[in-house]
């Protein structure tokens, strides 16, 4: 997703999390939108599982040990248990194994840059079984928090919800502010000469090509999918939603999903949720919250969408 460039928007650009990132604010004064970059640095440097020094990486090497963590570890950890609650586990920060199993063990960056279309890896991963997310326990006055012996977790999608979500929440001090963290959007109100921040939705079957202009006010949206971190190996195309039911990158009839939702972190989290669900129960789930609204883009090239969908359109 992009946003569409809107002429008396001051934008920051800048590639953080992995991603290209993108920071706009309706202020005359474009100093406070100079100021994203650090604030992503600075939570990059706690919660990247790829850099060796990084808080997480400390957290998952404790060996089931308590650990103190900072505030933004502590904060985007109660996220992430808030996004496997809410979707009946299906969203759950301990992948990590599996990730790796799959193909995953180094940024995508990397796996691209190495990707010649063939694999040495003739024989598929045997599957990694996801740590039980409740296990994780947590003291909130100490944030002090206790993995379970053997248990690594991965923050990625999460993370960068959460970091959307504040961002644009900071950046709004200043004016009407939005924030693109690599999809992952938003938004703390209306640009204000315009009715909404304009949101064009990338078609996953046509690069350029677009399903959608949406109108967000406020809140966030993602999309999530499997036609973009990808890779190739034992013969097949394999993905970084990991489906922990399974343990393997998730198997679903739905290619892409974008959710509109009152916040970034919700909005990813859903997004999640529908590709594992599938096309059916997925659109069935979103039917059944009131907050959210999506589109599903089906590995068959269909399009659908839930009720409320045509509500956050640009009119």
């Amino acid at each position: 997703m992009t946003t569409v460039t809107v002429a008396q928007i001051r934008q920051q650009a800048f590639t953080a999390m992995g991603c290209e990132m993108l920071a706009a604010l309706d202020a005359p004064d474009e100093g406070p939108a100079t100021e994203a970059p650090a604030w992503f640095a600075t939570w990059e440097a706690i919660l990247s599982r790829f850099r060796s020094t990084s808080e997480l990486n400390q957290l998952n090497n404790a060996g089931g040990a308590p650990f103190v963590a900072s505030r933004p570890l502590w904060l985007v950890l109660q996220t992430a248990l808030w996004a496997a609650r809410q979707s009946a586990g299906l969203v759950v920060p301990t992948l990590l194994p599996a990730l790796e199993a799959a193909g995953y063990d180094r940024t995508f960056a990397t796996i691209a840059a190495a990707a010649t279309g063939t694999s040495t890896a003739l024989v598929a991963p045997a599957p990694a079984v996801a740590g039980d997310w409740r296990a994780i326990l947590c003291e909130a006055r100490s944030r002090t928090i206790r993995l379970p012996a053997g248990m690594r977790l991965d923050l990625g999608g999460v993370a960068k919800g959460w970091a959307a979500d504040r961002a644009a929440q900071r950046l709004g001090r200043a004016g009407p502010a939005l924030i693109d963290a690599g999809g992952d959007i938003a938004a703390s109100a209306p640009p204000r000469t315009l009715p909404g921040w304009p949101i064009g939705v990338a078609d996953p079957r046509d690069p350029g090509g677009q399903l959608a202009l949406l109108c967000l006010t406020r809140g966030g949206v993602a999309t999530s999918g499997s036609d973009y971190r990808r890779w190739w190996r034992a013969g097949r195309w394999w993905h970084h939603l990991i489906d922990p039911r399974t343990g393997l990158p998730a198997e679903s009839d739905v290619l892409s999903a974008t959710v509109v939702a009152p916040t970034a972190r919700e909005a990813e989290m859903a997004a999640k949720v529908v590709i594992f669900l599938g096309q059916r129960d997925g659109l069935a789930w979103l039917e059944a919250r009131p907050r959210l609204a999506g589109l599903l883009v089906g590995q068959d090239n269909s399009v659908l969408t839930s009720r409320r969908w045509v509500h956050h359109l640009w009119r």
